[in-house]
């Protein structure tokens, strides 16, 4: 690309940006070199995109499984697929990825703009028809259709997706999200649903005390092809606040096959309609499931105290969701059991991980050790400042213009500090 055309791009690209939310993965399959290096100078002054991958070969024999692959995981926004080098393989390709992923916008790219030729790639699950070489304005235009049609279902969707991840275990993650959620739920009137995903031995039941689980979140996924109101409901459990639950499993799913393809994401967009506030306890771990939910959610709480290994996974974490393009202002650091005699200062902390601390939430470690001991955690923790301090971040994100907070009863809504 010459000079010339590379300031027209620069000219151009604030004319050209009116998608203002994160960027879309591209990922480009069988495209000739010029139009490869067109796509990448597109993505590098317009923040609309980002090229992801290219993809050498049709391979339309292939499995869901193997289209998964090759498309790499989460799948892209945009497929550009190429029909010049063999339109019948293209062809397939199309139907196969429309198939599997259906979510997934395929852009049709030749050199071919007869009415046959666009009607043939439209028919075969293609949503836009680029002509050779690529129009700047036409690719721009057609980016702009897909994010805004994804801002679009995210407005319809209702429900705000709250993500809490910890540093590492025991940072207090799992109370944190079931305090917030049955405090929306009970103080606020919010419809307010929580998700445990953790794999391997969750106890957001167990801190609600909802002992007698049926089915799990894992199980959920596992048949989206059921889905619907009564067969959610086969799932939920209620807390006394109002507080609405999907458990994870009791014990191990570690050997649970793969999960159908966009199941998390489909599934997610089945409970979106239905609530006003998802909250999702994530384990501490960098993995597809997590990232999906961390793509889909508006907001991620990464969970520390002040010990140097937790705020060194933060920095670490920071790192991993900066690389895979989750915007900053998405993530909101909590920092849990703060106490001013702490050896690393809140100070320190936001130092090391170049970003103010979102809340701190006070030390009160003992006494809930007692309480747990004691067995009866709620009335002991009823007029904590850990409480006081969680009605406070919860007024924040769920409060009602003009509404008062529901007075309790009795004693504070949960207990158990030691997750």
């Amino acid at each position: 690309m010459n000079t010339m055309l590379e300031n027209d791009f620069r000219n151009a690209s604030s004319r050209e940006s009116s998608y203002t939310g994160e960027p879309l993965s591209v990922v480009g399959i069988c495209l000739d070199d010029e139009t490869w290096r067109f796509l990448n100078l597109f993505a590098g002054l317009t923040p609309s995109i980002r090229v992801r991958s290219r993809v050498a070969s049709y391979r339309s024999d292939q499995d869901q499984d193997a289209i998964l692959e090759q498309l790499g995981q989460p799948a892209p926004d945009i497929c550009l697929l190429d029909f010049d080098t063999n339109r019948r393989a293209a062809a397939m390709m199309a139907e196969r990825i429309h198939a599997s992923v259906p979510g997934v916008a395929i852009f049709a790219v030749s050199s071919h703009n007869q009415p046959s030729a666009i009607l043939e790639a439209m028919r075969c699950g293609c949503s836009e028809y680029l002509a050779k070489p690529i129009d700047r304005e036409q690719l721009a235009n057609a980016v702009v259709r897909i994010g805004s049609r994804r801002k679009e279902k995210r407005d319809q969707s209702h429900a705000q997706l709250l993500a809490f991840m910890g540093a590492k275990g025991g940072c207090g993650t799992t109370t944190m999200a079931t305090q917030l959620g049955a405090l929306l739920a009970g103080s606020f009137s919010r419809k307010a649903l929580l998700l445990d995903l953790h794999p391997d031995f969750g106890d957001a039941a167990l801190y609600l005390k909802l002992t007698k689980t049926r089915y799990h979140f894992f199980e959920l996924l596992e048949n989206t092809d059921r889905m619907d109101a009564d067969f959610l409901e086969s799932f939920l459990m209620r807390h006394s606040s109002g507080l609405e639950l999907i458990p994870a499993p009791e014990g191990s799913v570690g050997t649970r096959d793969a999960l159908p393809p966009g199941a998390l994401a489909n599934t997610l967009d089945f409970l979106r309609p239905r609530y006003e506030f998802i909250l999702v306890d994530l384990p501490p771990a960098l993995n597809e499931e997590n990232l999906a939910v961390v793509r889909d959610c508006d907001q991620l709480y990464l969970v520390t105290v002040a010990e140097v290994s937790a705020v060194r996974n933060v920095v670490r974490q920071l790192e991993y969701f900066r690389s895979m393009d989750i915007p900053r202002e998405k993530i909101r650091v909590v920092l849990n059991r703060h106490h001013k005699r702490n050896v690393l200062t809140a100070e320190q902390i936001e130092k090391v991980i170049e970003q103010k601390i979102f809340w701190r939430v006070p030390n009160h470690y003992p006494q809930v050790v007692k309480t747990i001991s004691e067995g009866d955690p709620i009335a002991q923790l009823a007029n904590s400042e850990v409480t006081r301090s969680l009605e406070q971040w919860a007024a924040e994100i769920g409060e009602k213009p003009g509404a008062e907070t529901k007075k309790k009863e009795g004693g504070g809504l949960l207990g158990l500090w030691n997750r």
